[in-house]
């Protein structure tokens, strides 16, 4: 069952108060999230910007947000929307895990099942830098095959119905850039890459708001199946060609990403900030053209997924 357009604003309304739980968001991040909402609206027929002011203003609340969704499924989307949302830039704060509590409560979800799609989550989120089946990377041929598998995989993750699949793709990310910098020498943490992807404009918590976003306006979203995170998907989304967008998005920033940070680590780390966002700008691109040489092979990776077994494939990436 698809949401209703009350429903999507309503799921939108908890996804951005969840962006915004933790209350440590930095005026650049609040500026992304809300170019975001703008740019969903005209495929939404929503006012996303109103929507936007207000969450911010507080003139929407969980409560009245929650009151709107009444199925079941709608619901538990909204939860696990919300859940990924706080987990998308690293482990939940306690605002946020405030934010939760209050947000299951109100929608009436049972605590148990809710707890398990959050500990999921948290396994996803939290996955150990160096993936236990990634092997060292030598040189840069192999960088850029590595950087254009990660890519593939992403694009792939794109097109699976299930929340956890496209937050998926922000650990990923960040396991290839830290991947890359360790081919170059440095021993990167999570906030340096966060830092670094947020130099190029790469927001971890604006980018799941905008994948999950435009999937959920865009018809893509339907009532899940068999319980909190779904048992192994029924398929691909209804309708490859629908999910084109997200796709491509995807792999041309993980491209991007990728690209740029083996020129930034493998040139000692010397590229100033304007050099790496025109860079950036340039490698995404070339991403969007890359896309469609392999969306093939895009489609045929997504058909060997199986979302349930996401926080494993994280780990070995």
């Amino acid at each position: 069952m698809q949401p209703t357009r009350d429903e999507q604003r309503a799921i939108l309304a908890i996804c951005l108060m969840a962006a915004f739980a933790d209350g440590a968001k930095s005026e650049t991040e609040r500026e992304q999230v809300r170019r975001i909402a703008e740019g969903l609206a005209p495929e939404s027929g929503l006012d996303l910007a109103g929507l936007y002011q207000e969450v911010l203003l507080r003139r929407t609340t969980v409560e009245t947000a929650s009151a709107a969704l009444r199925e079941g499924g709608t619901r538990q989307l909204a939860y696990e929307m919300a859940v990924c949302v706080c987990d998308a830039d690293g482990a939940r704060g306690e605002g946020e895990q405030r934010f939760l509590e209050q947000l299951r409560a109100n929608l009436g979800l049972e605590a148990r099942e809710a707890e398990r799609f959050a500990q999921t989550a948290d396994q996803v989120a939290e996955a150990p830098l160096a993936g236990e089946g990634a092997g060292p990377v030598v040189d840069r041929k192999e960088i850029d095959g590595m950087v254009l598998n990660y890519s593939i995989l992403n694009g792939a993750l794109e097109l699976l119905p299930q929340s956890l699949a496209s937050m998926a793709i922000l650990p990923l990310q960040t396991k290839m850039v830290y991947r890359i910098g360790k081919a170059h020498g440095y021993e990167l943490d999570r906030g340096h890459i966060k830092d670094f992807a947020a130099t190029l404009g790469v927001g971890f918590t604006g980018q799941y708001v905008e994948q999950m976003g435009r999937k959920l306006v865009g018809g893509l979203l339907g009532q899940l199946v068999g319980g909190f995170g779904g048992k192994k998907a029924k398929g691909l989304l209804r309708g490859v060609g629908s999910a084109a967008t997200g796709m491509a998005f995807s792999f041309a920033t993980t491209y991007a990403l990728g690209m740029v940070a083996a020129e930034y680590y493998g040139s000692g780390r010397t590229m100033s900030m304007d050099v790496l966002k025109r860079a950036f700008a340039g490698m995404f691109s070339r991403g969007q053209q890359l896309q469609g040489q392999y969306a093939g092979a895009i489609t045929e990776r997504a058909r060997t997924l199986d979302a349930v077994e996401v926080a494993r494939l994280v780990r070995q990436a």
